[in-house]
């Protein structure tokens, strides 16, 4: 860093994203994307504002914002849409963490959550999750701060039901529970009808998996009105024209085309079995999954090996090289080709003859 870099970060550890090489083509199922492109709806509409791009987009999103509403069921003042969920995680940060209320989330999770404590200077604590990787709900009940949980969770992919989330947001009426669903739409269910009931509960998904928009980058958030002016005056104060014109027009077609939708998400949730079955088939030892990846291991090599071995071979995974996670590898769920092509070369790989 430079010797004008403001000392205020000079302590900051940047989140990791996943690599994204281009030495030669790989089959990337290393970064939780779709095999899938975007609707040809969402493809449709954002071309057709492709040629608007010198004016300023909305920064109310008030189409999206309205179907998003009519899909979600709920009012257009209890939903805010960002520049891909990790912003509007960063504003609740912003908004509903201080020395008071510090950030308290699981150990073992999304990366950026450590990242923004860090970035605004609040005081975070990590609960370690149990030996199985599960959440134990207990340790967020009655808590002193800002709860952020990952559900279903990442990188293991474990869920919490929606009573075991209604128990954690019940036990803390005067804190905020921040329910973060980026992989909810590949088997679990959403939390987003307890926002009904409880006015500390927030809410946040992205369009990056399920509806293949990783690279337009939008998000959004639901909560009771009040919360989402919390946020607005966040965004406001920050940058009123977070979603440009063409990701807010990719992102309503996307929304009205709900076949294509749930198609696709189908595809990848029966991916997903035809993987683990392959996986338990080689000897391999995977958790249970209701996200777009699966998180395995195996006793016959290290999650290292396999993971170095599988790109010298041209197939991307990603590698935590932590002490609980290091024997893990997570792997995306793409296309039945793509899978049945890190399968085969993984047995390969087993067997010793890659």
């Amino acid at each position: 860093m430079s010797r004008f870099f403001s000392e205020k970060y000079s302590a900051l550890t940047p989140y990791t994203p996943g690599e994204q090489p281009r030495d030669q083509h790989y089959i990337k199922l290393n970064t939780n994307e779709s095999p899938f492109p975007p609707s040809p709806l969402a493809q449709r509409y954002a071309a057709e504002e492709a040629g608007k791009l010198e004016l300023y987009s909305d920064p109310t999103c008030a189409a999206l914002t309205a179907k998003a509403a009519k899909v979600f069921g709920i009012e257009e003042d209890e939903i805010i849409f960002s520049n891909g969920s990790d912003e509007v995680l960063n504003f609740a940060f912003m908004a509903f963490c201080d020395d008071t209320h510090p950030a308290i989330f699981p150990d073992i999770t999304y990366g950026f959550y450590k990242v923004f404590a860090q970035l605004n200077g609040i005081p975070y604590e990590q609960i370690p999750l149990k030996e199985d990787f599960t959440i134990d709900i207990r340790d967020y009940v009655n808590q002193t701060g800002t709860v952020f949980i990952a559900n279903p969770n990442a990188p293991t992919g474990l869920y919490l039901t929606p009573n075991q989330i209604e128990t954690i947001v019940q036990s803390n009426p005067e804190r905020i529970v921040v329910i973060d669903e980026a992989y909810i739409d590949f088997g679990g269910e959403t939390a987003i009808p307890l926002t009904k009931k409880y006015d500390n509960l927030l809410v946040v998904q992205t369009f990056s998996k399920s509806r293949s928009m990783a690279g337009a980058r939008l998000g959004f958030a639901v909560g009771c009105k009040a919360l989402i002016q919390d946020l607005s005056t966040i965004k406001y104060s920050v940058n009123p024209y977070n979603v440009n014109r063409m990701t807010m027009a990719a992102g309503l077609g996307a929304l009205e085309d709900r076949d294509y939708f749930l198609s696709n998400c189908r595809a990848i949730i029966e991916n997903r079995a035809w993987t683990v079955d392959a996986l338990t088939k080689l000897g391999f030892t995977t958790l249970e999954s209701l996200t777009n990846f699966v998180f395995t291991k195996s006793n016959a090599i290290s999650g290292k090996e396999l993971y170095l071995k599988l790109k010298e071979n041209g197939i991307l995974v990603r590698h935590f090289d932590t002490p609980r996670l290091t024997d893990y590898v997570r792997v995306t769920i793409g296309s039945a080709g793509q899978m049945a092509a890190f399968i085969d070369t993984t047995r390969k790989i087993l067997e010793g003859t890659l």
